[in-house]
């Protein structure tokens, strides 16, 4: 058992019959009163988020997983199919459980994380970005880059992603996974 004081980023515990995953936290000592845990946590079944706040000294269950590199294969409907990196063998998820499905080409490195009790996949950790080509942009209006005007483009992946108005086809752009927001053009 591990108290409030072990609440880290990504850290998997067991709440309310279910398995989360602590995706923010704030440890809070108020003026008056006793100190608390405000957390953000991602239920690793049903992928929907719950804020709660635990008490200091809040005794709360861990979940032990290990991380294991798996790559990214082809989709299936709604599967997608990776591979693990050392042993070779294959497993299913489902697109519930990733939380940019949009944003993954074949042949990416992700890190899965894999419960050791049941030996089953809890989350699948993106990498911090991914670099993809444009593969229909607007043509930009010339004269129209005075402000931070952008435009919706689509990569070879088929997401859409907002980028600035100089951004064409074939271009390759570095997009952030967690808010798939565009953070720069790749140079060749």
């Amino acid at each position: 058992m591990a108290t409030t004081s072990d609440i880290r980023n990504g850290l998997c515990i067991r709440h309310n019959n279910d398995i989360y995953k602590i995706t923010e936290f704030l440890h809070v000592k108020p003026g008056k009163g006793p100190a608390f845990v405000r957390t953000k946590m991602k239920s690793l079944t049903n992928g929907k988020v719950l804020e709660n706040t635990f008490s200091a000294g809040h005794k709360i269950e861990t979940v032990r997983v290990e991380t294991h590199k798996f790559q990214y294969l082809y989709p299936e409907g709604d599967q997608f199919h990776f591979m693990n990196v050392e042993s070779y063998e294959q497993i299913t998820l489902l697109k519930d459980i990733l939380d940019a499905p949009e944003l993954l080409k074949e042949g990416e490195m992700v890190m899965v994380q894999i419960n050791t009790d049941t030996d089953l996949p809890l989350a699948v950790d993106m990498p911090a970005s991914v670099i993809l080509e444009v593969t229909y942009a607007e043509p930009g209006v010339k004269g129209n880059t005075a402000t931070n005007a952008t435009k919706p483009a689509t990569v070879e992946t088929g997401a859409s992603v907002n980028v600035p108005l100089f951004i064409n086809e074939g271009d390759k752009i570095k997009i952030d996974t967690a808010t798939g927001s565009y953070i720069e053009r790749i140079k060749e």
